[in-house]
């Protein structure tokens, strides 16, 4: 295969990859129905927020299974088994009237459809190109999770105003299922044996010198990569969540969906300068300074209280948040190594899941309780500074 062919299809497989982060990214549009369910259905920010979190939760555990099944079958069947399941999951919740029921239909079924389809595209995306690309590829496949609401947003709030919850399941969830089902047989891992041609080619890794699943878990290096993913995510899972509502009650602004786009677009930016930037500097360097500006911006959402500052506000949580899902999977390949990524970083990712426990639901009980978010705030930017306190104990292997 010549290095022009080589490159085409890798770049191929990297935009199908993309293109499927996209569609999953449906899930980042919760805000916008989390208001209606609150709105329309009497359901309180805790209840509404319950499904959402459950779906993180088993997105994030499910992704050390389907990691490994991508490792081991290669990513198309995972990927297309996952979108069959968001599908379902979106589908059957348009039955689901409790917030249990919910929990069941769009957190578990939905969720673990998520969990199969994202652990499919970074890994085959990733052996494509040469090491020394790492940060820059994972960026511009997990850039699709973070464009996605641009798109998503408006179309779900006109869904929601046009034909109701249920309806807006049901479309969704066909939306999913199609999508997803025809950019994933464009996915697949490289051949055996094969190495990226080029002049300036890093030399390949040692498949056999890597650390079994083990050795990972008991290393002071997963647990702090683990530790301060959680810490760092879980601050923008708050955001995120219940950005439609900040706006409503910071701001007197009932087109939340704009800021939820908004922030979807820098996410976007972010995934991929984020990558970009730690080929050139370091994971660990990278990783800081995001966390840190993170941390800063989100104290400063207690002072957001307008539509312009609650733009800027969004813009930088959108980049620094961005760039936490180009950073890990590149540092996990960096410290552990390739052959396995899919289930190495599938148990870096479970860091995640519990973010999207704590984040969400402490925004909303907070919510409930003071009718403000100032509190959470202050309680995600001090677990930020944590996650820096602990980046700055390693120290990157580029």
């Amino acid at each position: 295969m010549s290095t022009t062919r080589q490159d085409s299809k890798g770049w191929t497989v990297a935009f199908a990859a993309f293109g499927i982060n996209l569609i999953l990214g449906i899930l980042y549009s919760w805000s916008l129905i989390q208001k209606a369910l609150v709105n329309d259905r009497g359901w309180t920010n805790t209840e509404a927020s319950l499904p959402y979190t459950v779906c993180l939760a088993t997105f994030s555990l499910v992704m050390i299974f389907a990691g490994k099944a991508q490792d081991i079958y290669g990513p198309r069947p995972v990927s297309l088994l996952g979108g069959v399941l968001l599908g379902a999951g979106l589908i059957i919740s348009v039955y689901a009237f409790s917030p249990l029921l919910m929990m069941l239909t769009f957190g578990v079924i939905g969720g673990i459809g998520i969990g199969f389809g994202f652990s499919a595209g970074t890994p085959c995306a990733m052996k494509w190109f040469q090491p020394k690309h790492k940060g820059i590829i994972a960026g511009i496949v997990v850039s699709g999770v973070g464009l996605s609401p641009v798109y998503i947003a408006p179309l779900t709030d006109f869904l929601l105003r046009t034909y109701g919850i249920q309806n807006t399941f049901f479309y969704l969830g066909i939306f999913s299922v199609a999508g997803i089902t025809l950019l994933s047989l464009i996915l697949r891992n490289p051949p055996p044996g094969y190495n990226p041609a080029s002049s300036s080619a890093v030399p390949p890794e040692d498949p056999d010198g890597e650390p079994s699943w083990r050795e990972i878990l008991k290393s002071r290096i997963f647990i702090i990569l683990w530790t301060s993913f959680l810490m760092s995510s879980a601050a923008g899972l708050m955001l995120i969540g219940h950005l439609a509502n900040i706006a409503s009650i910071q701001a007197n602004w009932q087109a939340g969906f704009v800021l939820v786009a908004i922030l979807a677009v820098f996410n976007a930016i972010g995934r991929i300068t984020g990558g970009y930037l730690s080929d050139r500097m370091g994971r660990t360097g990278a990783l800081l300074i995001v966390i840190i500006i993170q941390a800063v911006n989100i104290f400063l959402f207690t002072f957001y209280q307008s539509i312009p500052a609650l733009l800027t506000g969004s813009v930088v949580a959108g980049l620094s948040y961005g760039a936490l899902f180009a950073l890990f999977p590149a540092a996990t390949a960096d410290f552990f190594g390739l052959k396995n990524l899919g289930f190495n970083y599938g148990l870096v990712f479970t860091g995640f899941g519990v973010a999207g426990i704590v984040g969400p639901v402490m925004g909303g009980i907070v919510a409930d309780v003071t009718g403000t978010y100032t509190v959470s705030y202050i309680l995600s930017s001090l677990m930020l500074l944590i996650a820096a306190l602990l980046i700055r104990q390693l120290k990157s292997p580029l």
